[in-house]
């Protein structure tokens, strides 16, 4: 029976390019393959046909060759190529398994080493004060956490025995099965993938091989951290199972409310409320800084209330950097409230002694809308 062109088995030009051959074999690879049609021979020779078409054609020697000389180029040894699978088919259809199966079968990682599962990673949440986080310090902390268990060391088995190979994996923790071409591998039920099988526990951790302790740790903070920071202390998470490495202690930094300021990255900004006198005729009050100095600030006559007064370097130091942010002051000028008599009658003549030139950004915007209501005025006489 005479071959197929490898061309027209995957339906492609002679011009195809190689990313044109791989997408025609992987769309009739799985339309054709056998584990989609069980028991069809058909779907099963168009499958063999499409691997050996493109385990030629992929090759740029081989394709080269088969382009000059046909299929006679791996006829009676030839170029060893074109008959069955070829050396580097599991991983040429590798990507297709996936699509398949949605799974990378025997391509993942292997066993478990011999039980020995590494810990998990353990989080601990600590909240520090906005004064903390500017000078840095050092914590201690107590943490309930799993460590290796001191009467088997780690094993799980009771002291003077020792675990034993799974019998059913033969202590590879995977078990495999054929499918079609491929061979597939997975988690052995016996053993749960450990490869390893434990008839007398040890009675302090129930062949965990490690058990709950509390232990005090002490955390280095350093200056500047922010909010959301995060610290990794390595091997200080739970100890791993049966002997398996810790995993890692990952400690997340949250800074509590300030009284006084609100921090954005290295700035910090606080806001004063100041007399409407002290606005007016100008003065200056001092604020205390985050390194507990105190800080002056000048208010020149005439301040409108949400000015800010800019402090240099007195803000937060940039985490593991030399630089240091600013301070940022805002003024509010508070309105008087509960006045007594007098305090009436002298705002009531100071009212009286205004004009524009000492209120003109109000003189200014009724200005404005009084221009503006007479034009509207202005355009309804016209319509009428």
């Amino acid at each position: 029976m005479s071959k197929r062109d490898y061309y027209e088995v995957l339906g492609v030009s002679r011009e195809a390019s190689e990313a044109d051959l791989k997408a025609a074999f992987r769309k009739l690879a799985m339309q054709h393959h056998p584990d989609r049609n069980p028991g069809d021979a058909e779907c099963e020779h168009k499958f063999k046909e499409l691997n050996e078409a493109y385990d030629v054609l992929k090759d740029g020697d081989k394709r080269a060759a088969y382009d000059r000389f046909g299929h006679a180029a791996f006829e009676q040894g030839g170029m060893g190529g074109g008959q069955g699978f070829g050396a580097d088919f599991a991983h040429t259809f590798s990507d297709i398994f996936e699509d398949l199966f949605g799974m990378g079968g025997g391509r993942r990682g292997g066993g478990r080493g011999q039980g020995r599962e590494r810990g998990s990673d353990l989080r601990y949440n600590m909240e520090i004060t906005l004064e903390e986080a500017f000078k840095g310090k050092t914590a201690q902390i107590r943490i309930p956490t799993s460590v290796t268990c001191e009467v088997c060391s780690g094993s799980g088995a009771k002291a003077g025995t020792k675990p034993k190979p799974c019998a059913t994996c033969g202590g590879a923790g995977k078990i495999r099965h054929a499918q079609g071409f491929f061979t597939l591998e997975r988690t052995c039920p016996a053993c749960n993938g450990r490869g390893q099988v434990i008839d007398d526990p040890c009675p302090s951790c129930a062949g965990a091989g490690r058990v709950t302790r509390e232990r005090m740790l002490s955390v280095n903070i350093p200056a500047g951290v922010e909010d959301g920071t995060r610290i990794r202390l390595a091997g200080e998470g739970e100890a791993g199972l049966r002997g398996g490495p810790p995993g890692d202690l990952y400690i997340f930094l949250s800074l509590a409310p300030h009284e006084f300021f609100q921090r954005d990255g290295a700035d910090l900004h606080c806001r004063v409320p100041i007399s409407m006198a002290t606005a007016a005729l100008g003065g200056e009050f001092e604020v205390p800084a985050i390194d507990g100095s105190k800080a002056r600030v000048k208010v020149p006559a005439g301040t409108q209330s949400g000015r800010r007064f800019r402090l240099t370097a007195k803000g937060m130091p940039v985490l593991r950097a030399k630089q240091t942010g600013d301070m940022y002051v805002q003024v509010a000028v508070e309105t008087p409230q509960n006045l007594t008599k007098r305090q009436r009658e002298l705002l009531a003549e100071f009212e009286k002694l205004s004009s524009d030139d000492t209120q003109p950004e109000s003189a200014g915007f009724f200005g404005r809308v009084k221009e503006f209501l007479d034009g509207l005025g202005n355009r309804g006489s016209h319509s009428k």
